[in-house]
């Protein structure tokens, strides 16, 4: 059987996206994930998304880490499945999606891409730097030049440490300066740095706020290697709630793979 697929980055992070509303795969493990997203033997990609029929919104994202499982919410996916959605003519320039955290908002506003964010929980210091789940387990770094530091390897350290709840952390190295936070992510699941991270560049503009790194009010402005981000939120009595991501998000190309 050929199935359809689409090929689409959010700033370098980059996915493969399959409609699966009417059930025509059922991931049944992590090879075949895993090879799809293999960049040598499969199409190649960060993660797989899954568009799935949803009762409470126009569709259902489910997002797998290229290691083959199922991974926690995908910021850069959430804002490429709207971008999808709303050209296969799934949703319109308006929509709402379900995923494992919860339910998001998406708008098509001037060829960008603006997702909902949930609420954060309380973030938590870790050894001087803060731990902030934005849907997926983020620490944050600040540093001088995350540009000096061997992001694998350091990663690598700090994703698996103690510190941290089981499953372990993705791990964001952040400089702020004039123009916003430069930032570099360790992803999980991946296993290794991702051009971009959009739950990281989250975690990455509150921690800023939240420490003082970054003194204007929100939106905080965000370059990765693989493109610029913004995000936006209220903080207030100690809640950050109100949160919005926004990039672009890039059809690349489509095709089919066959399934035996």
């Amino acid at each position: 059987m050929d199935i359809p697929f689409n090929k689409y980055h959010g700033t370098g992070n980059d996915f493969i996206i399959i409609d699966n509303r009417t059930g025509i795969i059922a991931p049944s493990g992590p090879g075949f994930i895993k090879t799809l997203c293999d960049r040598r033997f499969g199409i190649g990609a960060d993660g797989l998304i899954v568009i799935g029929p949803s009762v409470y919104g126009d569709f259902r994202m489910t997002y797998y880490n290229s290691d083959g499982y199922e991974g926690t919410m995908c910021g850069n996916g959430g804002r490429c499945a709207a971008h999808f959605a709303l050209r296969s003519g799934i949703a319109r320039e308006k929509m709402s999606f379900s995923a494992t955290d919860g339910f998001h908002r998406a708008e098509y506003i001037n060829e960008l891409i603006r997702l909902s964010m949930n609420d954060i929980p309380d973030p938590v210091m870790i050894k001087g730097s803060y731990f902030i789940n934005t849907g997926s387990p983020h620490y944050v770094v600040f540093t001088e030049d995350p540009d000096t530091i061997d992001v694998f390897q350091e990663g690598k350290k700090l994703r698996w440490s103690s510190d941290f709840p089981e499953g372990g952390t993705n791990v964001n190295f952040v400089k702020a300066d004039s123009k916003g936070l430069y930032v570099r992510t360790f992803e999980r699941g991946v296993e290794d740095e991702t051009l971009s991270c959009g739950t990281g560049v989250t975690a990455s503009a509150i921690a800023a706020v939240l420490s003082g790194h970054f003194v204007s009010s929100p939106p905080v402005n965000v370059r990765t290697r693989g493109g610029d981000l913004s995000v936006d939120f209220r903080l207030a009595d100690g809640r950050i709630t109100d949160v919005w991501l926004t990039g672009p998000a890039t059809f690349v190309f489509e095709g089919y793979f066959k399934l035996d």
